[in-house]
């Protein structure tokens, strides 16, 4: 396993980290399978992963409410294996709205993890708003308060707004250690982007990656055209191998999380991540993702720049972001309104008053309108 310095926290974490969201479960989220899921953290570790990451939220049997992750993270790290790893788990900012329920949520982690402090501690899924609507309730004196106390080693936050959003939070509060971001070869653009992460570390933080293989869609049951890019090469790396190699070839990423739910996964995940080096790709090897990215982009059904000439609409239309998931599903053939982003959007299709506004000002000349309704129909509403 390979280690890289995590900012200037003085920590060299593995540069694959165990991601507790995806663990193996038996029907539903909330029921994990955990002697499987246990074996396969034990067995991360053994192989030098020191960085775990849980969270509030992850393994709810419903979306939004509290689950099962950490109170299984705890139960697995029992027993001398806490002291083997750096912990990160986030407070979960959705769920908070009073300043003391954020003293109330991180005692009650403490409890579900079974430790008296967490190494690594973020807001978790912060977007512009939610991040003003925190600083008003105190969350800075909050984090500095938990630091000085031993509750919390450092401070980070996780993003999933708009990238216009992402440097001021980087700069809102000198405590925070490090930034956790969506980040893969086809998410250079998206959220924070490539300019989010180097602004990250251009500030002194280490950058922790999220979706290196965008929820498994790199990894697996890739459309026919873009697995035959990868098959005609000689390297004979995987989808995984390849989506992997190019988070890990960007020198400022410290550490990625995976969130692997087989012994398989980990194998190849430990494998790539014990010998891929930054800025190791060859100019050859990085044109093979432009021509990735090419086959996908030839299937999106709106041609936008997100110029964003049409922002603000006046109804509160979020055009850019509904035509950015509008594209990610058709690339994807899928309607998980996760994956492509559109679960976030506050302004949806259904707030067209169809005033033609923005097709009258878009430089591209598209049907706005239109492809507002065909975004409708294919999310459900």
């Amino acid at each position: 396993m390979q280690y890289r310095e995590l900012g200037h926290t003085g920590i060299k974490v593995s540069t694959l980290g165990f991601g507790c969201m995806r663990l193996p479960f038996n029907g539903t989220p909330d029921n994990i399978d955990e002697p499987a899921a246990t074996k396969l953290l034990h067995n991360a570790i053994d192989n030098g992963v020191n960085y775990v990451d849980t969270a509030w939220f992850y393994h709810a049997k419903v979306f939004g409410q509290k689950g099962e992750s950490e109170p299984l993270v705890g139960r697995a790290l029992s027993g001398g294996w806490r002291k083997k790893v750096f912990l990160a788990t986030k407070l979960p900012q959705m769920a908070i709205h009073a300043k003391e329920d954020m003293e109330i949520r991180l005692q009650e982690q403490l409890k579900r993890l079974q430790t008296d402090y967490i190494d690594f501690y973020l807001v978790h899924g912060l977007d512009g708003e939610n991040w003003d609507r925190m600083c008003g309730l105190g969350v800075c004196e909050f984090m500095d308060s938990a630091v000085k106390r031993g509750l919390v080693r450092f401070t980070g936050f996780s993003f999933h707004g708009h990238k216009d959003d992402f440097p001021r939070i980087v700069d809102g509060y000198s405590g925070f250690s490090f930034a956790q971001v969506q980040y893969n070869y086809m998410d250079t653009e998206f959220q924070a982007g490539y300019s989010g992460l180097r602004y990250a570390a251009d500030k002194g933080l280490g950058v922790v990656v999220m979706e290196p293989l965008k929820g498994g869609k790199l990894a697996q049951n890739l459309p026919a055209e873009m697995q035959a890019v990868f098959d005609k090469r000689k390297e004979g790396w995987s989808p995984a191998e390849w989506a992997l190699r190019y988070v890990l070839n960007e020198p400022r990423v410290s550490v990625l999380l995976s969130g692997m739910n087989a012994q398989q996964q980990l194998d190849e995940n430990l494998r790539v991540c014990s010998v891929a080096e930054p800025d190791s790709l060859s100019k050859e090897e990085l044109s093979v993702y432009d021509a990735a990215i090419g086959v996908m982009r030839a299937s999106i059904k709106a041609d936008c720049t997100a110029c964003r000439y049409c922002q603000p609409c006046e109804q509160g239309v979020e055009i850019p972001e509904i035509l950015s998931a509008l594209n990610a599903s058709a690339m994807w053939k899928t309607k998980d309104q996760w994956l492509t982003g559109y679960m976030r959007i506050k302004g949806k299709p259904n707030l067209c008053i169809e005033c033609a506004k923005c097709e009258e000002i878009c430089p591209q000349k598209l049907p706005i309108m239109q492809l507002l309704k065909d975004t409708a129909a294919v999310f459900g509403g």
